[in-house]
């Protein structure tokens, strides 16, 4: 067997896994499946040049290993051989590939390579829980239960697939529609859970959810401790929801063509209608008296903005923070935002349509927020007022992933607010200060004759005194 992976994939060393079997029914045909474990340093340089690397045979005879339809581009990491006998041998090779019976084969051979992940992911379930209970069993290894664990997950030879070619399995996620149910089960991300340490399944997640707990949460971002650190988890952290963090670039692409999983819908903490399900009267008649409560501040703020803000309204995900910003449904997020203006050839007048206005969302129940509504109401027109609402802007643009649009105002409004906080009059620049005159250096030559001379007459006084 490694015989055979070698010489189809030029690799000495053993695969992750492999699969072997025979295809009966409208076409016939044997084939042999290897997942190797480690990917190409190249994979991801021309993906969509890359063709599927798969050996054909037909009646035991070599035709190509490089046909497209053999399998899904997303699955090129994968190697075999694939023999038949219902193909024609005397053809070209241009006109073997336009085969319909090869299109056939391509969709079983693609439906036989889900099966072997999903598998593979089933096997490493199981080793794992076996591990647990065996350890359950033993006083002392008990004691030392989460080393085991961690070591287990280590070996976890699906883990090891995952962390290597997790990325082809979110691109079949976008690319192959008619297997998006089953790709999905063979997905893994961090959550909250275990504070993004351990990868965890769709179905471990709708495992531990909440009994009125509706939708999948998830949260996107640069990197583990942004989104660990966000404020958009405040309420669901207090609630004790799970939330999935995506923090590859691909992520977001993938997830928007998997709207549900196990009739649950995936949510993002970012955008706005966010419900958490245990919702109930009190709950919103509270909610309504804050709405009315902050009224006159959002129709103060709203005026301060203007076309900056789409709307502003009292939030229910936060719990320490003043304010945060939220995108529609539809449009994107931060995150996204962020990945599409990194882009080489990025044409931001094109992606301008995509770009939701932003919803402002209050806490009402902050003193900032409070103290902010006084003073709207006791004089709408201060100056120093409206710096302060600008700067809460701000603030929450930062604070939701998003650039601030005037970095030169808003240092100009910074920079007035800590005058006023340090009491300062003005923020004229002082005089400069005076630098005091040097005294005047005499040069060397200028001091020897100076000293000549007071010899020179030192005798002469000399002289003098002996007359005397």
């Amino acid at each position: 067997m490694l015989r055979l992976f070698s010489s189809s994939a030029g690799d000495d060393t053993e695969p992750l896994t492999w699969i072997h079997f025979r295809a009966e029914g409208e076409i016939e045909f044997k084939s042999i499946l290897f997942i190797p474990k480690a990917p190409p340093g190249d994979m991801y340089d021309n993906y969509y040049g890359k063709q599927s690397q798969m050996r054909l045979y037909v009646r035991k005879v070599l035709i190509t290993d490089e046909f497209e339809d053999l399998m899904p581009r997303y699955l090129s990491f994968i190697r075999g051989v694939v023999d038949s006998d219902d193909l024609p041998l005397n053809v070209s090779r241009e006109t073997l590939q336009q085969h319909k019976v090869l299109r056939v084969m391509g969709k079983k051979l693609t439906r036989k390579a889900l099966e072997m992940l999903r598998k593979l992911s089933q096997k490493a379930a199981k080793d794992v829980e076996e591990a647990a209970e065996a350890a359950g069993d033993d006083e002392e290894a008990a004691a030392t239960e989460g080393d085991d664990k961690d070591a287990e997950e280590k070996k976890d030879p699906y883990i090891e697939f995952w962390e290597a070619f997790g990325k082809n399995i979110k691109l079949g996620l976008i690319e192959d529609s008619s297997n998006r149910t089953k790709l999905s089960k063979l997905l893994r991300f961090k959550t909250s859970a275990d504070g993004g340490d351990k990868w965890s399944s769709l179905e471990q997640y709708v495992g531990r959810m909440k009994e009125w707990q509706k939708s999948i949460y998830y949260i996107s971002g640069k990197d583990m401790e942004e989104v660990k650190s966000s404020a958009f988890l405040e309420r669901l952290m207090a609630k004790g929801l799970e939330v999935i963090f995506l923090t590859d670039p691909i992520d977001e692409y993938a997830i928007q063509n998997l709207t549900e999983f196990d009739g649950k819908k995936l949510q993002s903490v970012t955008k706005e209608g966010l419900k958490f399900g245990d919702e109930e009267d009190v709950d919103t008649k509270r909610a309504e008296l804050y709405k009315e409560q902050m009224k006159p501040l959002t129709k103060w703020m709203k005026g301060v903005y203007g076309e900056n803000v789409e709307k502003i309204s009292v939030s229910v995900r936060l719990a320490s923070t003043p304010c945060i910003f939220v995108t529609s449904q539809y449009g994107y997020s931060a995150n996204m935002e962020r990945i599409m203006q990194s882009q080489a050839f990025a044409d931001n007048k094109r992606t301008q349509y995509l770009v939701s206005k932003k919803t402002m969302e209050i806490n009402p129940r902050h003193p900032i927020v409070v103290e902010l509504l006084k003073r709207s109401e006791e004089d709408p027109d201060s100056e120093e007022t409206k710096d302060l609402a600008w700067l809460l802007h701000d603030t929450a643009l930062l604070n939701s992933g998003f650039p601030v649009a005037d970095a030169k105002a808003f240092s100009k409004r910074m920079y007035r607010t800590m005058s006023s906080g340090l009491n300062l009059d003005s923020l004229d620049l002082l005089p400069e200060i005076e630098v005091p005159e040097e005294p005047e250096v005499v040069e060397e030559e200028e001091e020897e004759a100076v000293v000549e001379d007071a010899e020179e007459e030192e005798p002469a006084a000399d002289d003098e005194k002996k007359e005397l």
